[in-house]
């Protein structure tokens, strides 16, 4: 059995590394973007969190259900819900300049944006949520991944390039 918890800055190479994981260890894959967020209830607002306990009761479905997991994300409060589930974590800790790089040359994600375009016209903002992420004292930040990092007795390993 694998169940492994990805965690990282925005553009860190957590879904990639979860899809190659997946495909190597036959494992079902969980992005937690898909999630956290509620639908707006019309386009001119933003989105916001989903209720975390919505939020948990999905994680417990999905690992209740699944073997091998691998669940993927930048929500420490959310990750910190499974750690006693998981038996791997892998924190990609790159620097940010490596994830606004990644960011640019992120392909189309169709789960996550209606289209290229809409995914590209957030670029911007999601550069400057990247470049904050030694700075953020929530729980998408470096402080956040670190604290749960260390606070995991399991086999772990921290990355600083995809290379």
């Amino acid at each position: 059995m694998s169940k492994v918890l990805i965690f990282g800055n925005s553009g860190s190479g957590k879904s990639t590394l979860a899809k190659k994981y997946c495909l190597k260890n036959k494992a079902v894959h969980l992005d937690l973007d898909t999630i956290a967020w509620q639908q707006p209830e019309s386009p001119d607002k933003p989105p916001m969190r989903m209720a975390l306990c919505d939020s948990k009761q999905y994680i417990h479905n999905f690992i209740t259900e699944n073997e091998n997991w691998v669940i993927e994300g930048c929500y420490a409060d959310l990750l910190a819900m499974v750690t006693e589930q998981a038996d791997e974590m892998i924190f990609l800790n790159l620097p940010v300049d490596a994830c606004i790089q990644n960011a640019k040359q992120r392909p189309w994600e169709p789960h996550k944006y209606e289209s290229k375009a809409a995914q590209d016209a957030n670029l911007e903002m999601l550069i400057n949520w990247i470049s904050q992420y030694p700075e953020r004292d929530d729980c998408f930040s470096e402080q956040a991944h670190i604290q749960l990092f260390n606070g995991f007795d399991g086999k772990k390993q921290m990355m600083t390039s995809n290379h």
